[in-house]
């Protein structure tokens, strides 16, 4: 059974909780807040409720509230104050230090019964829901250490430095091509196909995470054949056209192979995400000859581009109020920016007609076609 601490000044009103509670508890009283908080110390945590009266000599129960709290009590046991006081002052002051709950006088046995049992029940489960989180923020900690210990291990390897060079040497061949294709559109049709370049190395940290993830071992050979994404580059692009024209300038060059692709942009994903992605196989030249290293490229417009940053704080953000309206905005906001995407797409091509209709009659012919398309 159960202990249940009854504390009151009021002998009769001891006594009546007693032979109310006794068939369900085991109760044990005290006439003031000091012998209270002497008996909660010699049961080390081992009393179910506090039944706390307010007005009493020597210590009243708001200092017995304070002190529990100052000596972390009231997290483990929780109280129950036994009061005549009706003022909704006093119980708004009581609930703010920490109070679970209120049983007025006159007391009616089956009131006080199910306040009990229902507030016992209800601080179990807020303990056992307390400490799973605990377990599963310290099984976190530990596997952050864990990844840590093998991401430094990584690092300190002399082969993984080496292999990371060598991302970061393909990411450098895909931007100079890619700036070659910008600079040359510029000069010749007075048009840009792309408005930014971002690129990134994944770091060790993230390296091993997702090759746990995928249950490989993190070693340099799992690196090279299981992962595509260790370097990355993103193309920010005015229009989604420019996106699959770019796409296709970059990839039919002889020495460039398309490993994969994952069109994001006719096929969303659920959330309304949208872009590009391409796995390409990239030729980089080192003092020790050629070698063929993997590059994920991404394509988006600008306005996706924004988005997805905006969702991916989301993701990663814990403690977001209201996370699946603001999922469902961002969906609706994601359709909307597409609608926006084509229309101002639409627009250009409208302007490019007029302007070049002269230039390119007809417009029947590929070449004509590519070079309306960036003029």
């Amino acid at each position: 059974m159960q202990r249940i601490l009854v504390v009151d000044d009021t002998e009769l009103n001891r006594n009546l909780l007693y032979h109310i509670l006794k068939e369900d508890y085991i109760v044990d009283t005290a006439e003031d807040g000091e012998a209270a908080l002497r008996k909660l110390k010699e049961s080390r945590g081992g009393t179910a409720a506090l039944l706390l009266d307010l007005r009493m000599p020597k210590m009243d129960g708001f200092a017995v509230i304070s002190e529990m709290k100052k000596n972390g009590w009231l997290q483990r046991i929780p109280v129950l104050v036994i009061s005549g006081e009706g003022a909704a002052e006093v119980e708004s002051q009581c609930f703010e230090l920490g109070v679970s709950d209120f049983i007025h006088k006159p007391f009616v046995s089956s009131v006080v019964k199910n306040r009990i049992r229902n507030t016992i029940e209800l601080f179990e489960c807020k303990n056992q829901l307390e400490q799973k989180v605990e377990e599963q923020e310290e099984a976190l900690r530990r596997q952050d250490r864990i990844i840590r210990i093998q991401a430094e291990k990584l690092r300190e390897a002399k082969s993984f430095d080496r292999m990371m060079l060598e991302y970061g040497a393909a990411i450098m061949e895909v931007e100079t091509r890619l700036k070659s294709l910008n600079a040359e559109f510029s000069q010749e049709y007075n048009r840009n196909p792309f408005e930014s370049i971002k690129s990134r190395l994944k770091t060790p940290e993230s390296i091993y995470e997702k090759l746990e993830r995928k249950g490989y071992p993190a070693t340099v050979e799992n690196i090279r054949e299981r992962l595509t994404d260790v370097a990355g580059v993103r193309v920010i692009c005015s229009f989604p056209d420019d996106i699959y024209r770019l796409a296709e300038l970059f990839t039919r060059q002889d020495d460039i192979v398309l490993l994969r692709e994952k069109d994001y942009i006719k096929h969303p994903k659920s959330n309304g995400y949208r872009s590009l992605h391409l796995i390409l196989s990239v030729p980089i030249f080192l003092s020790g000859g050629k070698k063929n290293m993997n590059v994920e490229m991404q394509f988006r417009t600008i306005a996706m581009d924004f988005w997805a940053s905006l969702e991916h704080k989301l993701k990663y953000k814990k403690d977001v109020d209201d996370a699946d309206e603001i999922v469902s905005q961002l969906k609706a906001c994601a359709d909307s920016i597409e609608t926006l995407d084509y229309q101002m797409q639409e627009i250009r091509n409208r302007i490019d007609l007029g302007k070049d209709a002269k230039k390119y009659p007809g417009g029947g012919q590929e070449e004509d076609y590519s070079k309306l398309y960036f003029a």
